[in-house]
């Protein structure tokens, strides 16, 4: 039997074992061009061959982190909306039984809870054992925690959960347990309900306290802007803590296709425009810079998953209109160049930091918003706490690896040298010396922050909004300069988040990402291609056509049943849009006919001050 299907086979505590020492032993031995093709065909990331497996069964077993399982298959399902089903579920059983109940506030992100009187246990139980014996669906005791769970237990439990788990069509991804429902069972004396554990708001309530109905966003962050659904529950937990972000939060992406004929020849006609490239850096304007994988269409899949609380994603392209994606969708917006560069900058552009430059200058984009690189993708669900304070402060995530403290060279690749100039602006500006890169994790942003970098720093942001290729004098506005601008004005503070970065190049790549898939533990992480020899571009589109749709097999709404053929070109905008500097961005000016922008609601914690 080939070791690929061994290793598919196995369970993961041999499976990881013995690709560790493939990853020690074997690959030395291979010649290095070869190595990531024989890391790729070593490693098995794709969906796990399922022999004798029925095309139209509903109910399959699974594996996870925590275990076997039986799960039903499903074709499209986010984890927002499993949560919500089994906690629909069980109000809905518990109604029909006639049993009491009011929802309270927990503190996992996906999980949810409904308070029963001590007194209706046992009622409780038996509708829950009765409910659960469908659909694949468990019951668990989750207080007091029991390495064993006889059927008696039950009865004396102090919190039960309610799943029912959901994969793919191959088994590659499961909602499970932690997107299920428990039920505490409260503790009546004295005129007071007392719960079985604490909870972010509140675990005594007055017994007679007649029951109010509020909103899904009460109750935590983790679901759609917008939610129409109202549970019963008690006054103290319609209170929102002043620990939950309370604010808008939009998302920007940059992209590009650079196997579009048009724009290559665009590219082409700007090289010859600016013979300084090829003098400067290979890596101003190699090609895998510009490569589209659809990793694009992953990444959106991911936030649709991880982060429903996004309000809006806005996608900048060079009127660039990726094949899959459903335009029409009322939570995506295409913004080309023109609408944001205005009369200001050089277009068309292939400067990744001349575009960065520009993006707060999106109309209607709200005032905090995440900027993402499509090679950067959410790993598991995530709360807006991650990257804001609710106050409004950006959080930043600084990398272990330093900026190089030697003077700019001629020879720095394009990303040292920003950086090295992000440096000598914030220590002219505050006398700090700024050592440590970011991390290539989703960037929290404020526009109000960057308009005044915009201001304070004109000379050199207009300079990199007007080189076409990345150039030496370059700064990077958002991966770097706005995280040490915010942090010593007071806007920005560290935070913390689960995070790899790999090189879809390095052979360990293929050995990373099968840990990934199998643990699910990360945040976010990051596949890049920094420089890549064209001969092993086929490697690296097989090595992410095997992992991403295993990783995030479910279809995002604002994704096509049927593509369209190839990329397509918005039509540039009827009139000129005139960019201009402001204390504040705002959208006015002529924008993109064919564009509907969301309105901008007002944000407490908007800062319009300008240093």
């Amino acid at each position: 039997m080939p070791l690929r299907r061994i290793l598919r086979l196995a369970p993961w505590p041999v499976r990881r074992r013995m690709l560790a020492g493939a990853q020690k032993r074997l690959l030395p031995r291979v010649a290095p061009e070869r190595r990531l093709r024989t890391a790729r065909l070593l490693v098995p990331l794709g969906a796990r061959p399922r022999p004798g497996l029925a095309a139209d069964a509903t109910i399959i077993g699974v594996r996870t982190a925590g275990g076997r399982m039986p799960a039903r298959r499903a074709t499209r399902v986010t984890p927002a909306g499993v949560r919500r089903d089994n906690l629909d579920r069980v109000v809905a059983a518990l109604d029909t039984a006639g049993i009491d109940w009011f929802r309270v506030p927990v503190e996992s992100l996906t999980g949810t809870a409904l308070a029963v009187r001590e007194s209706d246990r046992n009622r409780t139980v038996s509708v829950l054992e009765a409910l659960s014996a469908s659909d694949a669906g468990r019951l668990e005791i989750v207080l007091p925690r029991r390495s064993r769970q006889p059927r008696r237990a039950r009865r004396a439990a102090k919190v039960l959960r309610v799943s029912w788990p959901v994969t793919d069509r191959l088994g590659s991804l499961v909602f499970g347990t932690a997107f299920g429902c428990e039920i505490e069972f409260w503790r009546e004396a004295g005129g007071t309900l007392t719960g079985p554990r604490s909870n972010p708001v509140a675990d005594v309530v007055a017994a007679d306290e007649p029951a109010v109905f509020a909103p899904e966003h009460v109750f935590g962050p983790f679901c759609v802007p917008g939610e129409t659904a109202h549970y019963r529950t008690r006054d103290v937990f319609t209170m929102v803590s002043p620990d939950r972000v309370s604010f808008p939060i939009d998302v920007v992406y940059t992209w590009v296709d650079g196997n579009d004929p048009a724009w290559r020849e665009r590219k082409a006609r700007a090289l010859r425009e600016n013979g300084w490239v090829t003098e400067v850096s290979d890596q101003a304007a190699n090609d895998s810079r510009y490569v589209s994988r659809d990793e694009l269409c992953y990444s959106m899949r991911a936030l649709h998953a991880f982060a429903p609380w996004v309000r809006h994603v806005f996608l900048v392209t060079d009127g660039q209109v990726p094949a899959w994606l459903d335009t029409g969708h009322p939570r995506i917006t295409v913004v080309p160049h023109e609408v944001i560069f205005g009369d200001t900058g050089r277009l068309p552009t292939f400067n990744s930091q001349a575009i960065e430059s520009r993006l707060h200058r999106i109309p209607g984009l709200a005032e905090h918003f995440l900027y993402l690189n499509d090679d950067v993708f959410l790993g598991r669900p995530v709360a807006p706490e991650m990257f804001f304070t609710p106050g409004g402060l950006t959080r930043f995530f600084p990398s272990t690896a330093l900026v190089d403290s030697a003077p700019r060279l001629p020879s720095d690749p394009p990303a040292n040298s920003a950086g090295k100039n992000n440096r000598r602006l914030i220590q002219e500006a505050f006398g700090r010396v700024l050592t440590r890169k970011m991390k290539h994790t989703p960037h929290p942003s404020r526009r109000s922050v960057l308009a005044e970098i915009e201001l304070r720093f004109a000379e050199q942001v207009e300079a990199t909004a007007g080189h076409q290729f990345r150039h030496p004098d370059d700064i990077s506005l958002l991966s770097s300069l706005q995280q040490y601008y915010a942090y010593l004005t007071g806007r920005a503070a560290p935070g913390e988040i689960k995070y790899m970065y790999t090189d879809l190049a390095d052979p360990s790549t293929p050995f990373r990402l099968s840990r990934l898939l199998h643990d699910r533990h990360l945040d976010a992480f990051c596949l890049n291609d920094t420089d890549s020899d064209p001969a092993a571009a086929a490697e690296q589109a097989a090595l992410l056509a095997d992992f991403l749709p295993a990783y995030l097999p479910f279809p995002a709404p604002f994704e096509l049943s049927t593509p369209r053929d190839g990329t397509t070109v918005l039509e540039p905008p009827r009139t000129p849009v005139l960019a201009r500097q402001a204390t504040r961005p705002a959208a006015a000016g002529p924008i993109h006919p064919d564009i509907a922008l969301p309105a901008q609601p007002a944000s407490p914690s908007s800062d319009s001050s300008v240093a």
